[in-house]
């Protein structure tokens, strides 16, 4: 009987099976009675292990491996290809496992680092901010960055389900557990993701339901996330699209919304759910209702359940139906108060906000919610979208609840759809089985044979009773494809069936199994194919069936089926495995089948598939080379009646040897031809029975379409070099059946591969009979086609396409594989090169974007593209190359990251990348030269240091200054050691050395005194240092570890110099609350060294870090971490233990931290928290809270920054009042903090009103409101005994900051106005000085557009009579003090308004004028004067230097210039004096902003980054460090809100380290435009002003960063401030090569004998060469590696033979020319050419690479120029390879030609040829035969059939015109021979741009004349 063999084998049980049923020792211990009774409980029989098949697909391969999961009642485990891999163990649950299996679930990806969360943390909520954006661009861009990035990706999992509670294991790690609220019955994964289970019925529901006759609840649900509950599945009357890109669409989705869902009946079972196989139409299930015995198709479709709209309407509803189960709503759960106090709040028509909460836990009509349920880690509730998304089941528990209203008429967001679906079905068809009861479980389903058919893409469903039959369905999309229709196909008789991947990759057949036991598989539609089963045996290597063959028959059953493995139960009881994989391995063969599937019927494509197999499976599928080809080759013949003739048999018996057969194999003997080291081994003779020749009596007429698909698989497959050894192999079998349809189109192959066939057709030969005139009488020429399509531009051709081929020869294909392109690689050829010659497309430039365009969207990749270029020869690239070139030149701004990688232009393909590369923890990679000449080798010395600091155990001690950033700095700051010297000054951790003046007149007592007198003073310095420590380390920590954060320690101890003691204070002598403020600034800088990008900071980090006792350290840790933003990740619980304690600096830290990570938002929750801490906030006021005032003021400020910018009426009110708070006008013990919290109240008003200020009736009171405040009340004449309500002193300057703020830049002088400044003494001595400052500050707030950094605006800031007064003062008149108290501070004042306007700028003409004031100011500080108003004034000029100095240090913020430097380090050492403190934090917040964040950051002027400024910097300066009455210290840490990551950086793309580079910026400024050169890294300025930046210098690949019209260089710019840049190949950087001097062009000078050396490799004197030793050269001035390789292998100078040092002569210059023009890409192609030029006539693929030649040849000499060249846009550019260079090499292989063409053989075989008689080859000949296929192609000849035609006409002319008489001859015979070469070229396809050559046409025409005489 025939059939496909196939070897089966004994299936052991796999290792996870033995494992499971081992039995445990307590299950041993167990009675029988027990487990008999278990055994009934479970009803599964007594075996318990249960099994299920899934593959497992490798990434983007066809193999896969079996995926086994297996499960007894505690335990599952899964294998991979029969290998253990996981193990759970879930006896610990105490629950028996129901049903397990293996699917898929969307998770949030890892790119955004912080997840969707739900209420549970405080992230932002839906409040908009005020509707000016207060925000920089930076921040801007974060927010809207955060709301795109949350992706989702779809990751393999576990499924298991327990009787309550199911699991979910992830192969990335992750688990979940959810409540189940029904017993599953069963689980099937879905696509794309998720799972169905199908619960089970209990009895009990059903009698219930009968009675009450209510319909019973839904049995399928499907799982899509671990956090909702069970969904039930949605039916609908039609689901529209889901192909390919299309969305999925309801028909009926209004009705939906509007009415209950309705779910699949509760009586169908789901028998089978599609797997989800490749190209699959659709996706599938199939139910089957056992009380009605109907069967029922379904399609089924995931619509993600916030695409579903659900209209807000207003229903009446009469009654709530059982059926309105509640569905899994947000996870925010509210309180009943809550709730009875939103229906209160309900407006008629209320608009939900996005932020609604539901009013209730969700909770499902079947049991307790999964709410409570969840264990997941880390939590992770995903936030819908909108109030259409969050399922608000207010139901009438609901209405009972809020029972003010009539329940009937309560306006709610009804939706009806209670039970929310993400699944919807859509019933197919119906199929009724006659009321028979069948078990589910007996039912098999199977869908297969997914392809178009050549009308319509169908799939097969076959569903098999027991019993019974198989029915097959078969499913079509409609045409309009939009939905499905199903028909029945008819019944096929089988007991079991399966889908399987046999016979056609991705398309599945049908494994039946028959009634008689035997089985088959049904593939090309329902064409069967037997196969039979034999027991696989070890084979002993030789050819002989010496072993028994074991047949096996009588499968009764299929046990599992994946992919291509079968488990099969036999009669006998034991399981077989099979692997039914009978896909070819050989791609030829692959390719041949499909070919010929598109031109054969579908009778004669399955015949031939058919007998292809059975040969092939009686070979045991043996894969050697050629050994498939050889049975498809046998298979074709007989089904075309060919019957193969041996003209040379003869005897076989003498080759026995292994050798002789070795040898004989057709490809070995070619590899051996064509290897250099192989080609002289000595082989015995092959037989020449190899050779066959093809005979047939009747011709079919399939032949023709036959030989034309494979002509054109041959076509493609000369297209690609990698497989001209398959084109070697196709041939001989086109060849054989073109000699008897159509000889020439033998010729043509004959020409190209001389050696695969013996004999030339001759046209004597050929019977006409047997011509199939449907075939052109030359075949078609792929390479003349494509070049013909690029040199003619009218010449116009489709894309290839096989399936065409059959409609010419009128076949209706068999499309057994579908449309699927076999010949790929010509159809992408030939589409790329339709971009190439589009005509409509003027533009050199734009046809070659299309043309990469067009392979990006081919190939997908740019890799892919690359490979793809690489695959093809030389000549068909070059276009391509070409083109390519062209865009890497000018490349287009519009394009994405693949288009950019395939131009070679990655520095471009990172500036548009949303990722960028993984840079590594130091922030710099650094290329192995630079690491060489920089790196310092560790010494022996510094070793010992550390290990003896390790064992006294100081190995984690931290200094704080750390910057971890190496690299960076080294570059950014380039030699000096300036950043060292700022963190020597900063660091607090260390102990410092002070110089005291020697007393020797002081006895011990006093000195001693005197030392802690000093200790004291510089513990107040050391205090103040981390303020400076945090902007200088800002941002260095980018990923912080999983132990626990170190903050360093502070270090009050002092080592006293000259006698060398240290001293530490004494007990006491510091108060305890001034070291309390000293840690918590130390904590905050700690936090704040923590980049706000950083990775890894979460809730639990934050909570592990958490000391046991709260510590004011900690406190300001989490300030820090507020300030960046990470505190958003904070648990809501988890903030209460920090808050209930009441420990003050941690309320303040956290309050503020919350506050500032939310900061403009206007968070709900926050907002609750500030409340309970802050009594204005609360109803009623007087409620004690025990919250100590200072804790208050952080609260009030906390409000200010949430709000900040947002112009909330309610908050701005409350603050407003609170500037005058009643209780706080008496000084008293209880609110020391008095003053502190009236600025508070002052600053929280101006930030939430910033900017918003303006002439509404609201604002207006506000401003009246302000005014009293500022000025005092008026006297009231008739109460003159009344009592102010406040202190105008205190509320005074803090209303004037607040006005300020309030109207910023608003440009209003009336407002100014009412902060006037006084001029006479008289009024000046009635104002404390101080209120000048504020008062100053805030008009230049208000007046924005004025501040100028010159002295004419200053001085216009001062009223004339304290300007005239002060310059008398110089000239040595007195001045009244009160006229220069009010100077200095005005004075003051101006400078930091000038500080805030420029801040971050870096402008030249402010820090000119601020350096000269903060000089004059040091000068005035530095003298002294006993009297005590010397001291007055000098202690006012002294707040002014602060000021000026924090001022000087704003505008040059992150720039770390040296001057300022010098500066502030003179004002560092000043600790001689009794300074006070605040002017330490001055001090070291001026050093902090000149080297904020390193230099990688500095100031913004956004309106947010000036209120910041002016709160962090407010000028109240604290007297000691524990002083917080006049001002709250933590606020002066808000500068971390105003700083914006602006320093540029410039790397190199392929060693990614970071470069100087000189940038062009353009700026526009208001409405001029202005450019700056600067180097970077750099600070570049404000982002809203930037143009575009251009790198334009000769060392690097040009580039120019578009901001202002392209968002995407935008985007990359805000989120990496990272350039990156490709060097040119033949320069090194400016960090290597800071002069230019060792560049290429410098070294080599230009040198004429390179190209001539490309062009004619030949030995020339090498010395003479400037770049003659070439290695040491090019390792000089490349690090490129790929260079220094070639360098070192291929040009060295120990060539041994002339040839190899002619080739490194030639190699040399291959290089130099790559390097001077910068493409790499062409080495490869140099080589190549090298070897056209110098391979032998006896290689197989010579003449293959000749006509490759003469395309690049052709292309170059004729076509580049006009098409390629961008001459015709006069923008001409030198091509990749010289047109010299490729015809030098044709022109050496013409010169080879030239030498053989005249001898005899060549001579008599020509002459035979033109005259078409036939040419026999022997083994002798075969050389000629090649050198005659060499000149024939070589000179255009036209075939030999086409030369007998000429040849007559020619005569026929001749004679003709000689019998006229008067012609002359000579003329004539010249006429003729134009006219025959003319109609020869036209005729012969084959030529490109030259055509028949005329010394060949002589040649023919001499051989006609001899052959005539």
């Amino acid at each position: 009987m025939s059939g496909v063999v196939i070897q089966a084998q004994q299936y052991q049980p796999s290792a996870a099976t033995t494992f499971l049923t081992t039995p445990s020792r307590d299950a041993s211990e167990e009675s029988d009675l027990l487990r008999s009774i278990r055994a009934a409980i479970r009803s599964s029989g007594t075996n318990t292990v249960n099994t299920t098949f899934s593959p497992l697909f490798t990434d983007g391969s066809e193999s896969w491996i079996d995926q086994e999961l297996s499960w007894n009642d505690y335990c599952v485990v899964l294998s991979e290809g029969g290998v253990i891999k996981r193990k759970w163990d879930l006896s610990q649950e105490n629950q028996i496992i129901q049903h397990a299996c293996i699917g898929k679930l969307m998770q949030p990806t890892g790119s955004s680092t912080r997840q969707a969360h739900g209420s549970a943390h405080y992230t932002k909520s839906d409040e908009t901010p005020g509707t000016t954006n207060i925000f920089g661009p930076f921040a801007s861009f974060r927010n809207e960055a955060k709301a795109v990035e949350d992706s989702d990706e779809e990751i393999l999992g576990v499924f298991v389900f327990l009787r309550s509670i199911g699991k979910v294991f992830l192969r990335n790690g992750m688990d979940y557990t959810f409540s189940l609220p029904f017993l599953v019955h069963r689980a099937w994964p879905l696509r794309p993701h998720g799972v169905l289970i199908q619960r089970i019925l209990d009895p009990a529901e059903v009698d219930e339901a009968r009675v009450t006759g209510d319909d019973l609840l839904p049995t399928i649900f499907t799982i899509t996330s671990a956090f909702s509950e069970p969904e039930a599945v949605g039916i609908t009357s039609g689901i529209l699209g889901g192909f390919g890109d299309e969305p999925v669409v309801l028909v009926d989705e209004e009705e939906h919304c509007s009415k209950p869902l309705v779910t699949v009946p509760a009586s169908d079972e789901v028998v089978w759910v599609s797997p989800g196989v490749p190209n699959s139409t659709g996706e599938f299930l199939v139910t089957f209702d056992a009380d009605r015995g109907g069967l029922s198709i379904w399609r089924y479709a995931y619509l993600k359940p916030k695409d579903a709209p659900v209209p807000l309407t207003r229903t009446r509803r009469h009654s709530a139906s059982r059926k309105s189960v509640t569905a899994p709503g947000n996870r925010r759960q509210s309180s009943v108060s809550e709730l009875l106090e939103l229906d209160r709040r309900l407006p008629q028509d209320m608009e939900f906000d996005d932020d609604f909460p539901p009013p209730f836990p969700p909770k499902s009509g079947l049991a307790p919610s999964t709410t409570s349920g969840i264990t997941a880690q880390p939590p992770i509730g995903r936030k819908r979208d909108s109030i259409s998304r969050l399922d608000l089941s207010l139901t009438m528990d609901r209405m009972a609840l809020g029972g003010q209203r009539d329940p009937e008429v309560l306006i709610t967001p009804v939706e009806h759809g209670r039970m929310k679906a993400s699944y919807w079905a859509q019933q197919l068809t119906t199929h009724n089985l006659g009321g028979r009861q069948l078990p589910t479980r007996d039912i098999s389903v199977a869908l297969f044979d997914q392809r178009f058919d050549g009308k319509v893409h169908h799939s097969l469903l076959a569903v098999c009773l027991p019993e019974v039959q198989v029915i097959v369905f078969m499913i079509t999309i409609e045409e309009d494809k939009k939905s499905f229709v199903v028909e029945s196909l008819g019944t096929l008789e089988a007991v079991a069936i399966a889908s399987i991947r046999a016979t056609r990759g991705d398309i599945w057949d049908l494994l039946a199994v028959k009634k008689d036991g035997s089985l088959s598989v049904f593939t090309h539609g329902l064409q069967e194919l037997r196969i039979q089963l034999r027991l696989a045996q070890a084979w002993n290597g030789d050819n002989s069936d010496s072993f028994e063959v074991i047949s096996l028959d009588h499968v009764v059953a299929l046990k599992h089926v994946c992919v291509s493995s079968v488990y099969m139960e036999m009669s006998d009881g034991k399981v077989y495995y099979a692997r039914l994989d009978m896909t070819p391995r050989d791609p030829l063969v692959t390719q041949a089948i499909q070919v010929l599937a598109l031109v054969l019927p579908k009778a004669q494509a399955f015949d031939l598939h058919r007998s292809f197999l059975e040969s092939w499976s009686r070979r045991y599928f043996r894969t050697s080379p050629g050994l498939e080809f050889q049975e498809l080759t046998l298979a074709l013949f007989a089904l075309l009646d060919l019957t193969l003739v041996y003209p040379f048999k003869k005897d076989e018996s003498t080759s026995s040897s292994v050798w002789e057969r070795f040898s004989a194999m057709s490809t070995s003997s070619r590899s051996f031809n064509d290897d250099p080291a192989l080609k002289r081994l000595k082989l015995p003779k092959p037989p020449i029975t190899q050779h066959y020749v093809l005979f047939t009596t009747t011709v079919n007429p399939l032949l023709a379409p036959v030989l034309y698909g494979l002509h054109m698989l041959a076509e493609g497959l000369r297209l690609v070099v990698l497989r001209y050894d398959s084109l070697m192999l196709l041939i001989p079998v086109i060849c054989q059946i073109a000699h008897i349809v159509r000889p020439e189109w033998a010729d043509y192959w004959k020409r190209l591969c001389p050696d695969i066939m013996t004999g030339w057709p001759a046209p004597s030969t050929t019977r006409v009979e047997t011509l199939d005139d449907r075939l052109p009488v030359w075949p078609l020429d792929m390479l003349a086609i494509l070049y013909g399509s690029i040199s003619h531009v009218d010449w116009q051709f489709p894309p290839y396409g096989t399936s065409r081929l059959a409609h010419s020869f009128s076949v209706d294909p068999s499309f057994a594989f579908g449309d699927t392109e076999p010949v790929v690689s010509l159809e992408r050829l030939t589409t790329v090169y339709v971009c190439l010659a589009d005509k409509s497309v003027t533009s050199t430039q734009k046809r070659a974007e299309l043309t990469v365009e067009k392979l990006v969207e081919m190939l997908g990749t740019a890799e892919k593209g690359s490979a793809f270029l690489d695959s093809l020869p030389l000549g068909i690239a070059a276009p391509l190359r070409e083109a390519i070139r062209t865009c890497q030149l000018s490349p287009p701004s519009h394009w994405r990251k693949e288009h950019y990688e395939l131009i070679g232009r990655r520095d471009l393909a990172f500036s548009v990348a949303g990722t960028q590369p993984e840079l590594s923890q130091k922030g710099i990679a650094q290329s192995a030269e630079t690491y060489m000449n920089t790196h310092r080798r560790v010494t022996i010395g510094s070793l010992a240091e550390q290990a003896k600091s390790a064992s006294v155990g100081e190995i984690d001690a931290v200094s704080g200054v750390e910057l971890d950033l190496k690299g960076f700095t080294k570059i950014r700051f380039g030699q000096d050691r300036r950043l060292e010297e700022v963190a020597r000054m900063l660091c607090s951790s260390a102990v410092p050395s002070v110089r005291l003046v020697e007393r020797p007149e002081l006895n011990e007592h006093d000195q001693a005194k005197e030392q802690q007198h000093q200790v004291v003073r510089i513990a107040e310095r050391t205090l103040a240092l981390p303020y400076g420590r945090a902007m200088f380390t800002f941002g260095s920590v980018l990923t912080v570890t999983k132990e626990a954060y170190v903050t360093p320690k502070m270090e009050y101890a002092v080592r006293i110099q000259p006698s060398n003691i240290t001293s530490a204070p004494e007990l006491g002598k510091i108060p305890v609350e001034c070291l309390n403020w000293g840690e918590f600034h130390n904590g905050v800088a700690a936090g704040l060294r923590i980049s706000p990008e950083a990775r890894g900071v979460e809730s639990s980090w934050i909570a592990f870090n958490k000391p046991s006792e709260l510590t004011p350290e900690h406190a300001g840790f989490l300030f820090g971490l507020g300030l960046t933003g990470h505190l958003k990740e904070m648990l809501t619980w988890h903030t209460f233990g920090y808050l209930t304690p009441k420990h003050d600096l941690t309320s303040i830290g956290v309050l503020l931290g919350l506050s500032a990570a939310n900061a403009g938002t206007g968070n709900r929750h926050v907002t609750k928290l500030l409340a309970v801490h802050t009594p204005a906030l609360l109803p009623t006021q007087s409620v004690d809270l025990n919250v100590s005032l200072m804790t208050q003021a952080a609260g009030l400020a906390g409000v200010g920054i949430l709000y900040l910018g947002s112009k909330n009426r309610r908050m701005a009110e409350v603050c407003l009042h609170q500037i005058s708070r009643k209780d706080l006008v008496q000084p008293d013990l209880s609110n020391e903090h008095r003053e502190a919290y009236t600025y508070c109240a002052a600053l929280a008003f101006g930030m939430i009103m910033l900017g918003q200020g303006s002439s509404v009736p609201a604002d207006l009171s506000s401003l009246n409101r302000l005014r009293i405040l500022v000025h005092g009340e008026g006297k009231s004449v008739v109460n003159t005994q009344a009592r102010p309500t406040f202190d105008v002193n205190i509320t005074s300057p803090a209303a004037s900051i607040a006005l300020g703020l309030m109207y910023l830049k608003t440009e209003r002088r009336d407002v100014a106005d009412i902060l006037g400044i006084p001029s006479t003494v008289l009024e000046l001595n009635r104002i404390q000085p101080s209120f000048l400052l504020m008062r100053t500050i805030a008009r230049s707030l208000i007046m924005w557009n004025d501040i100028a950094s010159t002295p004419q605006w200053l001085l216009a800031q001062v009223p004339e009579s304290i300007v005239k007064a002060m310059h008398g003062h110089v000239r040595g008149k007195l001045a009244d003090d009160a006229i220069e108290l009010a100077y200095y501070n005005i004075i003051a004042g101006c400078c930091f308004v000038i500080g805030l306007k420029y801040a971050g700028t870096a402008r030249h003409e402010a820090y000119i004028m601020l350096s000269n004031y903060f000089d004059m100011f040091s000068r005035f500080v530095a003298a002294s004067g006993p009297a005590f108003d010397h001291k007055i004034k000098r202690s006012a000029v002294r707040e002014g230097l602060n000021l000026i100095s924090i001022a000087l240090c704003m505008v040059m913020a992150g720039t770390g210039e040296i001057t300022c430097l010098r500066r502030l380090r003179y004002a560092y050492g000043m600790y001689h004096q009794a300074f006070r403190y605040g002017v330490h934090v001055a001090t070291h917040l001026s050093l902090g902003l000149l080297f904020l964040g390193a230099g990688r950051y500095t100031l913004g002027t956004s309106n947010a980054a000036i209120a910041c400024m002016v709160v962090a910097f407010f000028p109240r300066f604290h007297h000691v460090s524990s002083d917080n009455k006049s001002y709250l210290q933590a606020l002066r840490h808000l500068w971390v809100l105003a700083v914006e990551p602006r320093c540029l950086m410039a790397r190199d793309v392929n060693t990614k380290e970071a470069v100087y580079l000189p940038v062009k910026i353009t700026t526009k400024e208001g409405t001029e435009k202005g450019a700056t050169q600067l180097i970077s890294p750099t600070l570049i300025p404000d982002f809203n002003k930037i143009l575009s930046i251009r790198i334009d210098t000769p060392r690097y690949w040009p580039f120019f960063v578009d901001l202002e019209h392209v968002p995407q260089h935008r985007r990359s710019l805000l989120k990496h401030q990272t350039l990156y840049v490709k060097r040119r190949t033949a320069f090194l950087s400016y960090t290597e090569d800071p002069r230019g001097s060792r560049s290429l062009f410098v070294r080599s000078g230009s040198s004429a004998g390179d190209a001539a050396t490309l062009d004619f490799p030949q030995l020339t004197d090498m010395k003479a060469h400037p770049a003659s030793d070439l290695t040491h050269f090019i390792s000089s001035f490349s690090n490129d590696i790929l260079f220094l390789a070639f360098a070192d292998h291929f040009s060295r100078e120990d060539g041994k033979t002339v040839e190899e040092r002619v080739f490194h002569n030639y190699c040399h210059a291959v290089l130099l020319d790559s390097i001077l023009q910068d493409k790499m890409e062409t080495l490869q192609s140099h080589l190549m050419l090298y070897q056209y030029r110098t391979q032998s006539p006896s290689n197989s693929y010579f003449h293959l690479r000749m006509q490759d030649l003469r395309f690049a040849v052709d292309f170059y000499s004729k076509v580049y120029d006009l098409r390629f060249s961008g001459k015709s846009e006069n923008n001409a550019r030198p091509s990749l390879i010289r047109e010299n260079t490729v015809s030098g090499a044709l022109q050496a292989l013409d010169k080879r030609l030239a030498e053989v063409q005249n001898s005899t053989a060549l001579n008599m075989a020509f002459s035979r040829y033109a005259c078409g008689e036939p040419i026999v080859e022997s083994e002798d000949t075969r050389e000629v035969s090649r050198w005659l296929a060499w000149y024939l192609l070589r000179h255009g000849v036209p075939s030999a059939s086409l030369l007998a035609i000429f040849k007559q006409l020619a005569q026929d002319a001749h004679v003709q015109c000689a019998a006229s008489g008067n012609v002359d001859l000579r003329t004539l015979d010249e006429g003729i021979k134009e006219v025959l070469r003319g109609t020869g070229t036209k005729m012969n396809t084959t030529v490109f741009g030259s055509g028949w050559s005329g010394p060949s046409l002589e040649r023919v025409i001499d051989a006609w004349q001899r052959h005539v005489s």
